[in-house]
C-alpha cells in the first residue's frame, strides 16, 4: 500500500483554505490529493499524471470526497500550458512529491525495482518510446558512463558498463535481474556487502529514461511564475540531484542582487519576490513506519512580492 510521505506536514506549509486553488504536479494514488481535496471545499484541484493506472484509481477515491477536481493526463513539464487552456493563470498552492510512487514500483511489468524480475521498462509514461531496455541495449560505453556518473553518482560506473557491453555482444539484456546480475560482477565484493549494488544505476537509467531533471527543473520555474501572493509551493525529493535544482532554484529566487546588497535599507524594487519558509526531514517515527521516507526532504517557498 502505498503511503504518502511528509503528509502532515505538506498539508500544513500550503496553507490551505477553503477557497484555495491547488496544483498537486505528481497525483500518483492521490495520498496527497484525496487529503487536500478534504480542506478546499470552495476551492480547486487539479492534478497531474500521466499513467493511466494511477489515474483511473485516483478518479475514483477522489470521486468519493468532492467533485472540485480535474485530473490532467500529462506530464507536469507542460503544467502552464494546461493550466492556461483552463483560464487558470494563478494558483494558491503547487505540491510535488518527486518519489517514484509504491504501486511503480510494486508493478513487477513495470521494472522499477531492482528486487523483481521485469522487463527492462522503467517508462513513466507507458506511450514514449525511449525505454530502459534501449538505454541499456544501445546507448554506446561513453553514454551509460556518463548518465551513471551524472544521475547515480555511481563510482564504478566505468567497470559497470564495460560488463554490460560485453554482456549484450552475446545476447540482449532482457530483464531487471539480469541487468542486476551484470552490475554485480562491475562492482567489488565489498561494495556488494554496503548496499545493492544496482541501486544507483537503475535510479540513473529511471532518470534517463523519463528525463526527469529537465523536466523538473522547467516545470518548478513554471509553478513559481503562476503562484499568487502568500502561495506557497512544497517540493518532496529523495535524492540529491533534484534536491540539488531545488535548493539553486529557490536561491536564486530569494537572493538580494549583489549591488544593493550593502545598503542598509534595500529598495521595494529590489526586494526579491519569494522567501523560503522551512526545510523539513522525515520524523524518525515516519521513516520507522515508511521506509520510503527515509531519504525525503520537503522545501517549502513562498511567493512574498507580486512581479
Amino acid at each position: 500500500m502505498h503511503q504518502s510521505v511528509l503528509l502532515k506536514e505538506c498539508l500544513e506549509f500550503l496553507n490551505l483554505e477553503e477557497n484555495s486553488i491547488i496544483v498537486d504536479c505528481t497525483l500518483g494514488r492521490a495520498g496527497h490529493s484525496s487529503e487536500i481535496l478534504k480542506r478546499i471545499s470552495n476551492g480547486y484541484l487539479y492534478a497531474f499524471d500521466q499513467d493511466p493506472e494511477a489515474i483511473g484509481t485516483s478518479k475514483e477515491k477522489l470521486e468519493q470526497i468532492a467533485s472540485n477536481f480535474t485530473i490532467i493526463p500529462s506530464n507536469f513539464v507542460h503544467l502552464k500550458e494546461e493550466l492556461k487552456n483552463r483560464d487558470v493563470l494563478k494558483v494558491n498552492g503547487i505540491l510535488f512529491d518527486l518519489g517514484v510512487s509504491s504501486p511503480q514500483l510494486d508493478e513487477d511489468e513495470r521494472g522499477f525495482s531492482f528486487h523483481k524480475d521485469a522487463p527492462l521498462d522503467m517508462r513513466m509514461d507507458q506511450n514514449q518510446e525511449l525505454s530502459a531496455y534501449h538505454v541499456v541495449n544501445e546507448y554506446s560505453y561513453e553514454q551509460l558512463v556518463s548518465i551513471f556518473y551524472k544521475y547515480g553518482e555511481e563510482k564504478f560506473a566505468p567497470s559497470i558498463a564495460r560488463k554490460i557491453e560485453q554482456a549484450r555482444m552475446i545476447k540482449p539484456i532482457e530483464t531487471t535481474l539480469e541487468l542486476v546480475e551484470i552490475i554485480k560482477t562491475g562492482v567489488p565484493e565489498k561494495y556488494k556487502r554496503e548496499k545493492h549494488p544496482a541501486r544507483k544505476v537503475f535510479q540513473a537509467i529511471r532518470i534517463e529514461v523519463n528525463h526527469e531533471l529537465e523536466v523538473f527543473e522547467q516545470a518548478l520555474r513554471d509553478a513559481l511564475d503562476i503562484l499568487e501572493v502568500g502561495g506557497r509551493i512544497c517540493v518532496i525529493t529523495f535524492h540529491s540531484l533534484e534536491d540539488r535544482i531545488c535548493k539553486q532554484i529557490y536561491k536564486e529566487v530569494t537572493m538580494i542582487s549583489k549591488e544593493v546588497q550593502k545598503l542598509p535599507v534595500i529598495p521595494e524594487e529590489y526586494q526579491p519576490h519569494f522567501q523560503i519558509v522551512k526545510t523539513i526531514e522525515p520524523t524518525s517515527e515516519e521513516i520507522e513506519d515508511n521506509r520510503r521516507a527515509r531519504s525525503a526532504t520537503l522545501r517549502v517557498i513562498e511567493r512574498v512580492k507580486e512581479g
